[in-house]
Parts: C-alpha cells; structure tokens; sequence
C-alpha cells in the first residue's frame, strides 16, 4: 500500500484535476484579515499549513450528528455520516460532502510525501488524505478540529 495518495485518487477516481473549473464561490482575504476572523492555533492551522496535536482537538471523538464546515468561509466539507475513529486523534471522515468541496495537492514537507486537503472556497489547510481508510472509498480524510465547525443537526 502506498504512504501517499495522489491528488485524483484521494476523490475516488481519475477525472479529477487539480484545478477549479468547477469550483464554488471563492473567499480570498489577507492575513490580516483572517488573523482578525480566527484564533492564533485556527490561523497557523489552516492558513500557514500547520497541525494541531493528536487527541487534543474539538473533533477528534465527537459523535454529533452534522456537517462540518470550513472553519474560515463556512463552506459544507464533510457529513458526520462519513466520520469514524480512526484511532488516529484527529476527526477522520472517508470521504467529502462532494467533490468539489475539497482540493487536494501533493505535499512535501516534513521529508515525505503526502496529500494535503484544502478547502477549495478559501484554500484553507484542512489536514491529509492516506489510503488506510474504510469502504467505500479506502481513504482516510485526517482533518484537523482547529480548520472545521460543526453546524449539529437539527432533530
């Protein structure tokens, strides 16, 4: 199995590209502005690529029925239908709400390769795609707390 996947198969097959012809409404704004809207861990996470500690964010074991947004733009990224624990102490989905709801890019820091997520509104850094994750898919959406907000459902 391999350590990374590519940008086309963390969505699930090859007719995607890494570029936004399809993209939804895009949200560009300086750092100031974002440093305004977020907090300093939310800002390092998702505009400067950083990752919050294992079993340390909000979402990492939350059961709560919902769709979780884009922590800056508020765009609908992943349904908790879709969440499961991972074990990895991060929330781990196995796939986005739709397919143009994420970006994924190759990602060579830290010495390795793996497959950065971003929102594909605001290019917020989500976390990474691996390829350990359940059926259907077989991949595993790590994301980090500090870049999604769940809205819960209303039942």
């Amino acid at each position: 199995m391999a350590d990374t996947l590519d940008a086309k198969s963390a969505h699930g097959d090859d007719s995607h590209e890494e570029t936004r012809e399809d993209e939804r409404e895009r949200v560009v704004k300086s750092d100031d502005e974002w440093r305004s809207e977020l907090t300093p861990t939310e800002f390092e996470v998702t505009r400067r690529g950083g990752t919050e500690p294992a079993f340390t964010g909000e979402y990492w074991d939350t059961k709560t029925a919902g769709h979780y947004l884009c922590r800056c733009c508020g765009a609908e990224l992943f349904d908790s239908n879709t969440k499961y624990d991972s074990g990895s102490g991060w929330p781990s989905f196995y796939q986005p709400v739709a397919r143009d709801a994420v970006v994924a890019q190759e990602d060579r820091s830290l010495g390795m390769l793996r497959t950065e997520i971003l929102c594909s509104a605001c290019d917020a850094h989500l976390g990474h795609a691996f390829p350990d994750g359940p059926a259907p898919t077989g991949v595993r959406f790590c994301m980090n707390s500090a870049s999604l907000k769940l809205e819960p459902s209303e039942e």
